[in-house]
């Protein structure tokens, strides 16, 4: 495969995600549905305004609430990186 190299403009303090697909693909919530990715980019925003200490702890209970008793279908990664 070929791959395209990818430039962003970032400026300090801002606060950078990494995902893969296995968040925004995880069956849930009360009509056990997939979070998608709009739920997610809202997330992220809910996310970044904590202090990066917290992020882990914050996507791992959204994920797990969502999830309930639903079986986890993917890996699941999620990056966050503040710009010094």
């Amino acid at each position: 495969k070929n791959f395209g190299v990818q430039t962003i403009e970032v400026q300090s303090g801002d606060m950078l995600f990494l995902a893969t697909d296995g968040f925004v693909d995880q069956f849930g919530g009360p009509k056990g549905k997939k979070f998608m990715r709009r739920r997610f980019r809202e997330l992220l925003v809910e996310t970044a305004a904590l202090p990066v200490s917290e992020h882990e702890s914050h996507l791992r209970n959204s994920f797990d609430t969502w999830r309930g008793e639903e079986e986890q279908v993917d890996d699941v990664l999620v990056v966050s990186m503040k710009v010094p």
